[in-house]
């Protein structure tokens, strides 16, 4: 029942388990639970990235599962600083990605340079430079949790787009926030 109502579906009134939805939000319902992501850690950030796996966090029970190889991956999360000589590197991954893809910029290093963007040369100015970035997590480092709330944004944006090449969709639903109404001391 809970596919139906995330769906924006509806079972017919007898009960039968007739469920009513469009291609669109079916794929999309499978895309937005099993991100699969390639953790692009580079600095101190791949730390929170690497503590996010643990069992305290656990990502998995999101259906975001690390793999190593770029071709099996949707998400690119690019965790640290990137310098001009590892940018051809990191975008070539990039495109080594099948579609849909989407990237993850985790840290202020990734999001602007952050601090040592000013004091060196060879430090590019945000991953968006040279990758389409997606969602932004601010931080120096940023917490596993705000990983993790970057897991929902993406899965949101996700939601409205049609796997029609350069067409948008209307969304009537929004996904349900994990932890709503708890207090940051009881989460554990």
């Amino acid at each position: 029942m809970a596919l139906v109502d995330k769906l924006g579906a509806a079972l017919d009134s007898s009960g039968g388990g007739i469920i009513l939805t469009t291609v669109d939000s079916l794929a999309d319902w499978a895309r937005g639970k099993s991100l699969w992501s390639m953790p692009m850690g580079t600095a101190c950030c791949a730390m929170e990235l690497i503590a996010g796996s643990f069992s305290k966090f656990d990502f998995d029970r999101h259906g975001t599962f690390p793999r190593p190889d770029p071709r099996h991956v949707d998400v690119m999360i690019v965790a640290g600083t990137i310098t001009r000589k590892m940018a051809p590197a990191v975008k070539r991954i990039y495109e080594q990605m099948a579609e849909p893809k989407w990237v993850i910029a985790m840290g202020n290093c990734a999001v602007s340079g952050g601090i040592f963007y000013y004091d060196s040369y060879s430090v590019i100015r945000g991953v968006d430079e040279i990758l389409p970035v997606d969602v932004y997590i601010a931080g120096c480092p940023p917490r596993p949790e705000s990983m993790q709330d970057a897991v929902f944004q993406l899965r949101e944006k996700i939601a409205t787009e049609s796997i029609a090449p350069g067409k948008k969709r209307e969304v009537e639903f929004s996904l349900p926030m994990p932890g709503a109404g708890v207090r940051g001391g009881d989460a554990e």
